[in-house]
């Protein structure tokens, strides 16, 4: 199975690392055509409104709205997340969205690069918790209803699933933990 990690900017050999880890075959996505021959695609952590204004640059936004609106799963790290929201909220709007994921989040809430932080996070379905880190991290401040939220932290919720879209605002990619990445190869 091909994953490809969208390959502009963030956090894509940590991604593509993990991938290797549970089974997966990396694919570094910096080219529309690239989207056609993986089965699923990350958006890694990293700069949203950067990663945003490359996509639009490069000629990958278009293509990547028509993948996942055709049903090719996404997981969004962090910035990934804000970039798939229908709604950022707050000052820091985040151009070139792709919107695909029913959710409004708040960019950077947790605060500066220095107030990061790791937190042990039950989630849904994981026999122990799991080791989250938080790096500038978004709030998910709305869920929509067809949205599953499979982890929480301080009552907000930080990984969420709506059908075959996963997002969280932690970074997986950043642990020796391969059960996140696991999980959404599993909704390939």
């Amino acid at each position: 199975m091909k994953v490809g990690v969208l390959a502009l900017q963030g956090d894509v050999r940590e991604h593509a690392r993990a991938l290797e880890t549970v089974g997966a075959t990396p694919v570094h996505v910096k080219h529309a055509d690239q989207f056609e021959s993986v089965d699923a695609l990350i958006v890694p952590g990293g700069e949203s409104t950067t990663i945003g204004k490359l996509l639009d640059r490069f000629g990958l936004l278009d293509a990547l709205v028509e993948r996942a609106r055709e049903g090719m799963p996404l997981y969004g790290t962090c910035a990934g997340a804000i970039l798939m929201a229908t709604e950022v909220i707050g000052r820091e709007d985040a151009p070139h969205r792709f919107s695909v994921l029913d959710i409004s989040v708040k960019r950077n809430a947790y605060g500066r690069q220095i107030e990061s932080f790791e937190s042990d996070l039950a989630v849904e379905g994981f026999n122990e918790d799991f080791r989250a880190v938080f790096i500038r991290a978004p709030i998910i401040e709305r869920v929509g209803d067809d949205v599953e939220v499979l982890a929480t932290w301080d009552g907000r919720p930080v990984l969420v699933r709506q059908g075959r879209l996963l997002a969280s605002t932690f970074h997986p990619e950043m642990t020796d933990d391969p059960r996140i990445h696991e999980l959404f190869v599993g909704m390939i």
